[in-house]
């Protein structure tokens, strides 16, 4: 079927562009996810701290980061280096990925998973609820705030699961 309205062209067209930029958000904040693990096995700081943005936090039980340099700072720490240095896994699941009203925030919600080598086995130190909150940037999407909590049966790791914002 063709049509030789110009409005109608332009409508499809606008609607195509829409449905593309939501697919290569999604995707981009997908691999952004999927990148944590292997860079921060890695050791990689500067990559893992540039998935924030400069104020960015992340808590993590226990451990509260409230600036990408934390978030360096935490891949460089003595505790970090010596459980890569023993052999660990930190695997993300695929993310489930909401890009917001505005076009230019998202929240992406996975779960993960951490092993760690213990006797020349590896065996799961952590399983974990995660919820990214996400900004367009210049420099792409980077995260504005995680937040991770273990899988303990907790409300607030479900709460986390289910796309629940947790409050500052």
């Amino acid at each position: 079927m063709t049509t030789d309205d110009p409005a109608s062209t332009d409508t499809r067209i606008a609607a195509l562009e829409a449905r593309l930029r939501h697919l290569e958000d999604v995707s981009a904040i997908s691999q952004l996810v999927a990148s944590y693990g292997p860079l921060v096995d890695a050791g990689d700081a500067e990559r893992v701290a540039a998935l924030w943005t400069e104020d960015g936090s992340y808590d993590v039980e226990g451990w509260h980061m409230a600036s990408r340099a934390e978030v360096a700072a935490m891949v460089r720490s003595e505790a970090h280096q010596g459980l890569i240095g023993n052999g660990s896994s930190h695997f993300l699941g695929p993310a489930h990925v909401t890009i917001g009203a505005d076009g230019d925030t998202a929240v992406a919600v996975c779960e993960s998973v951490l092993l760690v080598q213990h006797k020349g086995h590896p065996v799961v130190a952590r399983i974990g609820a995660n919820l990214f909150e996400l900004v367009r940037t210049p420099d792409g999407w980077q995260t504005t705030r995680r937040t991770t909590r273990g899988l303990d049966g907790s409300q607030g790791a479900r709460d986390l699961l289910a796309g629940r914002v947790p409050p500052q």
